[in-house]
């Protein structure tokens, strides 16, 4: 067992709490947020959406399964830093290539143990997302208090084509006569995976691709990804997004994607109070009635009265738990998004149809 030293976590509004470092050693900030899920930490820990974020784990163990390369959703770990109760170095699984805290040391992630994260979870319920920062190097609060100072708000930041691709790229079969181009704002691999499985070859962009370019590729449909930041920061997504829609051709979002057919409808959106991360939120089909338990992750949401109001604007799922806008159509275009994802990775199954209905919609169109 690597020796361990003190560690301390310092809240934006004064909350500070000692525990072990894990993974690198260093100093990290960024807006701290919580995910309820049991398992799934490294499909996690790479979504591309926690960019920015310093995350607690609820689960009281965390890492005891290992890493392995075949539950990664993009290149690296996007978490700024992790919050644990007990993040374990021993693992039991035979497929894993690697332990939780090699695999945080490579790729330069602050992360503090022995933390009581339930009750930290509590207190973000009800005060708030709020920044914070992790050190195992500075164990004075008030230096870190200067250290805090410099971590930007989440609200109005645009952090999409950060982790965007810098390159085109294309997977599936060329030959597919469903040709779907995907615009990167952050977009988790297994999202792309569930597009190619069900037939369409698929040519991914960079966030600030123009209409001009996207057309090149002659595509039956577009997909508008996920991803990091404040949507309302993304007046050139929220552009291109309109163009998109002035082509009549299917559109499916998700998340990020969902809050940018909003806005491109004159929809606003807002920052959560805590935001939605986990495996088991359940959302309600408006149209067949359905109930479905889905995977969340975001922090910004849709006005729901904006929504209710807007005349082309067809409310198609709702949070149960909060009555939170979880799906919207146009009843003008070919065009629709969630705000969950429905490639669970992790997660149950239960929204996988809306892939089925977005190729449907590409091959009725």
């Amino acid at each position: 067992m690597t020796e361990q030293k003190t560690a301390i976590l310092l809240l934006q509004d004064g909350t500070v709490c000692y525990g072990k470092s894990f993974g690198a050693i260093g100093t990290t900030g960024g807006e701290i947020c919580f995910n309820t899920g049991m398992t799934g930490y490294q499909e996690v820990f790479t979504d591309p959406s926690y960019y920015g974020q310093i995350l607690i784990m609820n689960s009281v163990h965390v890492g005891n399964y290992g890493v392995n390369d075949e539950d990664v959703q993009s290149n690296s770990i996007k978490i700024r830093g992790l919050i644990g109760r007990n993040l374990e170095e021993l693992y039991s699984r035979h497929q894993a290539k690697e332990s939780l805290e090699d695999y945080l040391k490579a790729n330069n992630v602050v992360a503090i143990e022995e933390v009581d994260t339930r009750a930290l979870v509590a207190h973000i319920r009800s005060k708030g997302a709020m920044n914070c920062v992790i050190s195992s190097e500075i164990l004075n609060p008030e230096e870190l208090k200067k250290k805090l100072a410099e971590v930007p708000d989440m609200a109005g930041l645009e952090l999409a084509s950060v982790v965007s691709t810098r390159i085109t790229y294309e997977m599936g079969d060329p030959k597919s006569k469903i040709r779907v181009a995907v615009l990167d704002y952050g977009v988790k691999q297994h999202i792309l995976q569930c597009l190619v499985d069900r037939g369409a070859y698929i040519k991914v962009f960079p966030a600030k691709t123009k209409l001009e370019e996207l057309k090149k590729f002659n595509p039956a449909g577009y997909f508008i990804s996920n991803g990091p930041g404040d949507p309302a920061a993304m007046e050139y997504a929220v552009e291109t997004m309109k163009d998109i829609l002035k082509e009549e051709k299917p559109v499916f979002g998700i998340c990020l994607g969902h809050q940018l057919l909003a806005l491109a409808n004159g929809i606003p959106t807002f920052k959560m109070h805590h935001g939605h991360r986990g495996l088991n939120h359940p959302v309600k089909n408006i149209i067949t009635g359905r109930c479905e338990i889905t995977t969340q992750n975001h922090g910004f949401g849709v006005d729901p009265e904006a929504v209710r109001k807007a005349e082309n604007v067809e409310v198609t799922h709702v949070n149960l738990n909060d009555q939170s806008i979880e799906g919207i159509r146009l009843k003008n275009k070919p065009a629709f998004s969630v705000q969950y994802h429905p490639e669970s990775t992790p997660g149950p199954h239960d929204s996988r149809y809306l892939f089925d209905d977005f190729m449907n919609l590409i091959n009725a169109n």
